[in-house]
């Protein structure tokens, strides 16, 4: 296994399965020291014996994302340890309901936008200051394409996903002077459980695995990366004309 993140610190936040568990995972394997954020206690453990087991090492982080306060203290504590931090992945989410606009209770709205928005918002100002004490700083937020399509019924994730890009391009913007890299990229259909709950009638065997999918994904947080402010599509390989 190569060692192409030895020395870096990484954030990953949903690393308790899916996509960002394999990020976690192979961030470790390859010589990251991983920060794993996630609710589920016993996944999390589950992640970080297997880092360990391949010779990495983890600080396991069990926390709601809409834990706020938790969010601002999170970067207090990498700074107080590492008073730096390399790599941030903003890859925990929520679908929300499928449902046209105007059926969808505020309840329902307002705990997608605060995990899909609020939090990454929360998380951006919690961690700029680490990620600019970076050589090479990086950030990535994975979105979806009904961010752009606006498909009926997808209301919650493409209102979502549109803010969480717009933040991103923001920040980007405003980093240009610093050494930081911020960057968008849609992962496409990945046989995971929030795909399968989207798209029950999916034949999930014909869609690539989350470690396939990790692997393309971490090419976009190496130090080696000048882009930044687009959005990447896993599916075509290439960077999205915004």
């Amino acid at each position: 296994m190569k060692k192409d993140f030895e020395g870096r610190i990484a954030l990953v936040t949903g690393a308790s399965r899916g996509i960002g568990y394999q990020l976690a995972r192979q961030l470790g394997e390859r010589g990251a020291h991983v920060i794993a954020l996630a609710r589920t206690v016993g996944a999390l453990e589950e992640l970080d014996d297997e880092i360990k087991a391949a010779g990495g090492e983890a600080t396991l982080v069990p926390l709601d994302l809409t834990d706020f306060d938790a969010l601002d203290r999170l970067g207090a504590a990498i700074h107080e340890r590492w008073k730096k931090l390399d790599i941030f992945i903003g890859n925990a989410g929520m679908l929300g309901v499928l449902s046209p606009l105007g059926h969808i209770s505020p309840k329902d709205f307002d705990k997608v936008m605060a995990v899909n928005v609020t939090a990454n918002w929360r998380l951006i100002r919690s961690l700029d200051p680490l990620l600019r004490q970076s050589d090479a700083g990086r950030a990535l937020f994975l979105t979806a394409v009904q961010a752009h399509t606006c498909a009926a019924f997808w209301g919650l994730q493409a209102t979502s996903k549109a803010a969480v890009e717009a933040m991103a391009r923001t920040w980007a913007h405003e980093s240009l002077k610093t050494a930081m890299k911020i960057n968008l990229a849609d992962p496409g259909p990945t046989r995971t459980g929030l795909r399968a709950k989207a798209m029950p009638g999916e034949i999930a065997a014909n869609l690539p695995q989350p470690a396939q999918v990790a692997d393309d994904l971490l090419a976009l947080v190496g130090p080696e990366v000048l882009e930044t402010g687009r959005l990447y599509d896993r599916v075509s390989r290439d960077w999205v004309t915004l």
